[in-house]
């Protein structure tokens, strides 16, 4: 069985207030292509199809556009999982209709897939966590679990739950707990395959993804991941990459577009797992085009800002642009550099005689939340919060969180 493992296409997002959308919808057109010339079985899409639970009308045809698409009239399935920025249950709900596509849709570890034909395969087995599904002949068992929010996760997991001690476990340990009893699911003669959309630990951010942990207590440790499984498609980071201590079974896809200018370092991709029942996997990663490269513009000095503008006019590309100065750019001198380069993002002035590291409160990416604010709260006042502050105000968010959950 051939699967291609996608993720975080996060259709409707902006740049610094511009749309996306155009190259987003080249992305799909590319995408779609790609489906069809590596002959894929199966798209898994784990997570974070919108960057809203609330999209725009345009992205949502594009979503529906391309499933429907993708399906080749129901001959191949399409797997959607809920990440964070998804509102569950608006995903979920074209599930009736999309059925007849060979389209899954899944909101929450809660949900339960309908047992019966999707387009011309088969879900021949389902329960909360899990689908078995027959394609071509071949059975593949699939843990789901959506975004596993601390509200969804005690959800699934309370009535397995003996006594409180168990009920006070860390997150990572719940979700082990929630893999291992799923995990009961696969078979020797079954390709066995999980998806999710989480954070697991030691994987590298990409500076694009909106935190789904507090004070890091919403962090994986791989080895929850059943080892049973051939391959587990993850969501959530924006970098693909392996997730350490998984023996390269975890794959992180990441978005097909460079969301933020943290990510133009790196290349994007999607992988194509090749699974057989009881054999170990191969996969090949596929490298995604840059439709509209994020760069940027170091220049000595404003005129050299605006002669650089001049002569790029033509090119194609969003940019943030950083000019060595001894004063303030004046608003006719922004004015002269956006006529001649539009696309200009931001305009930042690095001021001599400044010193950077004083304005500096450390790298805001490579920070938990409670590390943020201790560092604002010290900038500000000249001392340390109190620990009792700091416990509250995360618990305030916490509470928030599980609320919108």
């Amino acid at each position: 069985m051939r699967i291609l493992h996608t993720s975080d296409w996060h259709l409707g997002k902006n740049l610094e207030g511009f749309s996306r959308m155009e190259e987003q919808e080249s992305f799909l057109e590319d995408f779609i292509e790609t489906v069809k010339n590596k002959n894929i079985d199966m798209v898994i899409i784990a997570g974070d199809i919108y960057d809203s639970p609330n999209p725009p009308a345009r992205a949502e045809k594009m979503f529906y556009d391309t499933l429907k698409k993708l399906s080749a009239d129901g001959e191949r399935i399409t797997l959607v999982i809920a990440g964070n920025h998804d509102n569950p249950d608006r995903l979920a709900a074209a599930g009736p209709l999309a059925r007849d596509h060979g389209i899954i849709m899944i909101g929450t570890p809660k949900s339960t897939v309908e047992i019966g034909e999707y387009g011309r395969n088969r879900v021949v087995d389902s329960g909360e966590g899990f689908i078995e599904i027959e394609i071509n002949g071949e059975r593949a068992v699939i843990l789901t679990v959506p975004y596993p929010s601390e509200k969804r996760l005690n959800e699934v997991l309370y009535d397995s739950m003996e006594n409180e001690e168990e009920r006070l476990k860390t997150y990572s340990d719940r979700i082990k707990m929630l893999f291992d009893n799923l995990s009961r699911k696969y078979r020797n003669d079954t390709i066995n395959i999980a998806v999710s959309h989480l954070f697991a630990m030691g994987s590298e951010e990409a500076g694009s993804e909106r935190s789904v942990q507090l004070g890091g207590s919403l962090i994986v440790d791989g080895c929850c991941f059943p080892g049973a499984a051939q391959y587990v498609a993850l969501g959530h980071i924006h970098k693909p990459q392996i997730v350490p201590g998984t023996n390269k079974r975890a794959r992180y896809a990441g978005s097909p577009i460079h969301y933020n200018k943290k990510e133009i370092s790196f290349k994007k991709k999607c992988y194509i797992a090749d699974v057989k029942a009881n054999e170990e996997c191969s996969v090949e990663e596929v490298e995604l085009k840059v439709y509209k490269p994020i760069e940027v513009w170091k220049c000595e000095s404003i005129d050299d800002a605006i002669k650089k503008c001049e002569a790029n006019r033509d090119n194609d590309c969003w940019v943030y642009l950083e000019i060595k100065t001894d004063r303030y750019i004046r608003e006719d001198e922004i004015k002269l550099m956006k006529s001649a380069k539009k696309d200009i993002l931001e305009i930042t002035p690095i001021i001599d005689g400044v010193d950077d590291e004083a304005l500096d409160i450390g790298s805001l990416s490579d920070k938990s939340f409670k590390e943020i604010f201790e560092d604002f709260y010290m900038k500000e006042r000249n001392v340390k919060p109190q620990p009792e502050v700091v416990e509250m105000l995360l618990s305030v968010l916490q509470e928030e969180d599980n609320e919108a959950d």
